[in-house]
């Protein structure tokens, strides 16, 4: 079913990197999240309403919520397929993220206002007629609400869509509200004790925490989350690929919506080859990245010394001691400038993400083991930090 609705709505389906494939993706999603969410709200509302049901009227509210969360994602996709234009040079694609925003701040509310209207019942107890239609639509219900959370998953997985996976998340939860629902019509027709009112306040409980999970996805992006360890490595591994880089540091990489990649590179490469040689391989690597993953990717040239054995051997005795300090340091970009009375090693030094010693006091760490391997030796140290990085060749001269 899920296959025939993509084969039938999305034209060029397979092709989910191009933009208008995406968008087409999005609004089928989101109209056929409308068309069921508004049938089952309906549905649940009218019988909710006939038989006096709070819990039953809060799951269709939620329901409705779901609808309006479907029109707000379906516009945020057409604004996002947006080409880029002068006054957004990057393009719209992050609208998706404050699509997913409001979403999640919608679903607070009306979170909030079924808590109220629940307890409101449990403090204003009325009686509750229940019968086999109210049963029957909360099957349906459930059966539906299922699907509909495949359908989204499956969607979501496809175009890697934060939006559509939250559409899921809280489709998936509604399953669970609307099943508590049906316990407790049954154990009322069973037992006949009232426990409408309580049974909305947890249905309501189960809507809170699906707003404050999507917005905890929605959040990461838009603050700006470390890329996924996998995607990072692969860039990596194949910026190392071509013959010629020796290493790369200071990998960066700039998300500007789902798929929207903008990243800058440090390659280092043999100082004796022909600098234009080095430059055209450079341009090769980035209109590879460009063609083959869609990554707008800047590489720095960074040439360095592979043929003088005293700065290899000076090197090779630099890295040992920063990984003495700690082995989570790394270090790049070595010189070494020599004088009458003294030597200067220069190098950077990268420090993990919320590393805990000031960078100070490593950089005096450093230079007091400098200075005991040989007095004359002076470091000069620049501190980076690591923002994406997984992995770093160890070059051999």
């Amino acid at each position: 079913m899920i296959n025939f609705i993509i084969k039938l709505f999305i034209k060029d389906y397979e092709n989910v990197s191009d933009p208008g494939v995406r968008e087409s993706y999005g609004t089928t999603s989101s109209i056929v999240g409308i068309i069921v969410n508004v049938l089952l709200s309906l549905s649940k509302i009218v019988i909710g309403t006939i038989f006096n049901s709070i819990a039953v009227m809060a799951d269709g509210v939620n329901n409705l919520s779901d609808a309006g969360s479907s029109v707000i994602t379906l516009v945020g996709f057409k604004i996002s397929g947006k080409p880029a234009d002068e006054g957004h040079p990057f393009g719209h694609a992050r609208i998706e993220y404050l699509t997913g925003l409001i979403l999640g701040v919608a679903i607070l509310l009306v979170g909030v206002e079924l808590i109220k209207s629940s307890f409101n019942k449990i403090m204003n107890p009325e009686v509750t007629t229940y019968s086999s239609a109210m049963i029957i639509v909360l099957v349906i219900s459930i059966i539906m609400k299922f699907w509909i959370s495949y359908f989204y998953k499956k969607i979501a997985d496809k175009i890697s869509s934060a939006t559509i996976k939250a559409a899921s998340t809280d489709s998936r939860n509604d399953v669970i509200s609307t099943s508590v629902v049906l316990l407790s019509v049954i154990i009322s027709k069973i037992t006949g004790i009232e426990i409408d009112g309580y049974m909305g306040v947890l249905v309501a409980v189960f809507i809170l925490y699906s707003g404050v999970d999507i917005l905890r996805d929605i959040l990461n992006p838009i603050l700006g989350e470390m890329p996924a360890s996998d995607f990072i490595e692969k860039i990596e591994k194949k910026i190392l690929s071509y013959e010629g880089i020796i290493n790369i540091h200071d990998l960066v990489v700039h998300n500007y919506g789902p798929n929207r990649y903008f990243a800058t590179v440090h390659a280092e490469v043999d100082a004796k080859e022909d600098i234009l040689k080095s430059h055209d391989m450079i341009d090769n690597i980035e209109r590879d990245f460009a063609r083959d993953l869609d990554i707008n990717l800047v590489i720095h040239l960074d040439p360095i010394i592979t043929s003088d054995n005293e700065i290899n051997q000076l090197r090779c005795i630099t890295g040992k001691i920063v990984k003495s300090i700690d082995d989570k340091l790394s270090m790049h970009d070595f010189r070494v400038v020599r004088g009458e009375t003294h030597t200067n090693l220069i190098f950077d030094v990268v420090i993990p993400v919320g590393y805990e010693i000031k960078s100070s006091e490593l950089i005096e760490q450093i230079e007091k083991a400098v200075k005991e391997e040989n007095e004359n030796y002076y470091a000069v140290v620049t501190i980076d930090k690591n923002y994406v990085s997984t992995y770093m060749n160890d070059p051999k001269f």
